[in-house]
């Protein structure tokens, strides 16, 4: 009798070893899942960062060219007003790296997309005006605002490098039943607008 009531609470010690175990592994699990994710999206973050300071640099340089313009191209008022409405527009647009929704990126691509527009309108109208393509100032702008869009494309590839890697983990399996748990979605990828994928040719012939 007293065999058979110790072989049971063997048994039953066993059994609640091995749920501690499980439990233990689980949570382990758990805490590992979180930090990988963590520092995944810390890097989306960043990168995102990154894009942002990019396309603020192309915004910051359209004033100045703006205002180089004017005094070679006084007759195309209607251009200008037209690059400072839609870089006002651009910038007015603030996205939370924590929380890029698709919608958020959706509208910060649509304003961008009208600015690369506008200001492909905008060189448009200085290849009518040689005497504005000799200036010094015009010419260093225009070679700044070469590199600057070269840095966008950079910029927006990583970051879509950086989405990947984080949405592909939390896809997994197991790893997608907790991701629902601590609330971590899915980001969306930044892609070009329907004829928005070639920026703006900022290339003169200075000659």
């Amino acid at each position: 009798m007293k065999k058979g009531v110790m072989a049971s609470l063997g048994c039953l010690g066993i059994s609640i070893i091995g749920i501690l175990v499980l439990a233990f592994g689980v949570i382990m699990y758990g805490i590992k899942f979180h930090n990988s994710v963590i520092d995944l999206n810390e890097n989306v973050e960043k990168q995102w960062g990154n894009v942002e300071s990019a396309y603020q640099r192309r915004a910051d340089l359209i004033p100045n060219l703006v205002n180089t313009a004017k005094g070679y191209a006084e007759f195309e008022q209607g251009t200008f007003i037209k690059v400072t409405e839609a870089r006002s527009k651009a910038t007015s647009i603030q996205i939370d790296p924590s929380n890029i929704t698709p919608e958020q990126l959706k509208q910060f691509q649509q304003a961008q997309s009208g600015l690369t527009s506008a200001l492909s309108r905008l060189l448009a109208v200085f290849e009518r005006y040689p005497d504005l393509k000799a200036n010094q100032n015009f010419m260093e702008l225009m070679n700044e605002l070469e590199r600057t869009e070269n840095r966008i494309n950079v910029e927006r590839n990583r970051f879509n490098e950086e989405v990947k890697p984080y949405n592909k983990y939390i896809k997994k399996i197991p790893n997608k039943w907790l991701a629902r748990w601590y609330d971590f979605e899915e980001k969306s990828y930044f892609e070009a607008e329907d004829g928005s994928e070639k920026a703006p040719d900022v290339k003169f012939d200075f000659k």
